[in-house]
């Protein structure tokens, strides 16, 4: 039988009902959904198939433990009996990456590491029976520690480089947005091979190759490695089996084409270079095009974009101006749903048009909101 784990996978404030679809959908059993964070439980191959999979994380990190502690010495008696033997072999780095504390006694970062490293190394001296200083130079584990209103929570990253670095993103233009908020926006739309599909302001492509990659089922690890996969505490079969399933999977016989427009020729340039990178760039058109410009003679159609906002436009008129014209463009396309992002606090009015729904959504720091303008559905054709 199998042994089960807890994963807990951090996501962008927004992202947590689309993080969580993923993760049921992978077969994963759900324990808890917080703010910015979801925690379930799975087996080994679970651990290989979230990273491989999840779209909407930012990383899988395997839960150790979790306890109560409002002092030093409650964290560094908690955290040292644990029998780390299970999760840490002989001669493995454990770095404690990161820390974090948010409304506890305990609040100084680098303390909470320096206590957590120490205690970790005395659990690990008594089961190994060292004396001296303990050996560390294998393959790495890094730890986490995430303190809310002293509830301790410590865990292992089995991810490493974080989940939204694909692989594919080797230039991008100016504030780009980041892949995993980028395949949320596209899960919130009913955008899916055959229906046409338009980023007129596309900058590095991320968006659109993001779609491509979801329309051909293409896992978005499927072009990275994990730092897990180095573990001697995950049988290697077990990534050979989830990489091959991953391959299996790719539905490359998909036939559809999506499009995107920009007006700068390097952003158009960088982003064909991205979707050849990430092996999408025969499902995605790229052309030089000001969005203001952008008509279509097709009667449904969906645009997703991310325009210009905040530290990407030079003045608030320049916003204004920009907004009010997008919103004489998009409405002359009568049928078709049209879906931005910005973190402009006005923009319905500038827009002209109040969206019927809208989310918040963080895009790093950035509070945004996502207003999502939903058109008719197209009528069906019977094959």
């Amino acid at each position: 039988m199998n042994k089960k784990y807890t994963l807990i996978s951090p996501c962008f404030f927004g992202l947590e009902k689309m993080l969580a679809n993923e993760i049921k959908n992978l077969g994963f059993e759900i324990e808890k959904t917080e703010d910015g964070r979801i925690t379930y439980r799975t087996d080994e191959y679970g651990i290989a198939r979230a990273n491989m999979w999840l779209r909407c994380a930012e990383r899988v990190n395997l839960k150790v433990a979790e306890f109560k502690a409002s002092s030093f010495e409650e964290l560094y008696d908690n955290v040292r009996r644990i029998d780390w033997s299970i999760y840490i072999p002989y001669g493995a780095k454990f770095p404690v990456a990161k820390a974090s504390s948010i409304k506890s006694k305990l609040f100084s970062t680098p303390d909470i590491q320096s206590i957590v490293k120490k205690a970790i190394v005395d659990s690990l001296k008594e089961k190994y029976m060292e004396s001296g200083m303990l050996k560390e130079d294998k393959e790495k584990y890094p730890i986490y520690v995430f303190i809310h209103k002293d509830k301790v929570v410590v865990s292992i990253d089995t991810s490493g480089i974080s989940l939204y670095k694909r692989g594919y993103k080797e230039h991008s233009v100016k504030a780009p947005i980041r892949e995993t908020i980028a395949a949320g926006l596209v899960h919130l739309t009913p955008w899916k091979p055959g229906r046409l599909l338009v980023d007129p302001m596309c900058g590095s492509g991320t968006i659109l190759i993001e779609a491509a990659m979801i329309g051909v089922n293409m896992a978005p690890g499927i072009n990275r490695e994990f730092i897990s996969e180095k573990w001697r505490t995950i049988d290697k079969k077990i990534w050979w089996d989830i990489r091959r399933e991953a391959f299996d999977l790719l539905n490359d016989k998909e036939d559809f084409i999506i499009y995107g427009y920009d007006i700068d020729p390097q952003a158009v340039e960088i982003a064909r270079e991205n979707a050849e990178i990430a092996g999408v760039e025969s499902y995605i058109k790229f052309e030089v095009g000001d969005a203001r410009d952008f008509h279509s003679d097709e009667e449904y159609g969906i645009i997703i974009t991310n325009p210009p906002y905040g530290e990407r436009l030079e003045d608030e008129e320049s916003i204004k101006i920009l907004y009010k014209e997008l919103g004489y463009t998009f409405r002359k396309l009568k049928n078709w749903s049209y879906f931005l992002i910005t973190s402009y606090e006005n923009f319905e009015y500038e827009f002209g048009q109040d969206a019927p729904r809208k989310r918040k959504l963080y895009n790093g720091m950035l509070k945004t909101n996502y207003y999502q303008y939903l058109g008719p559905r197209p009528p069906r054709i019977d094959k």
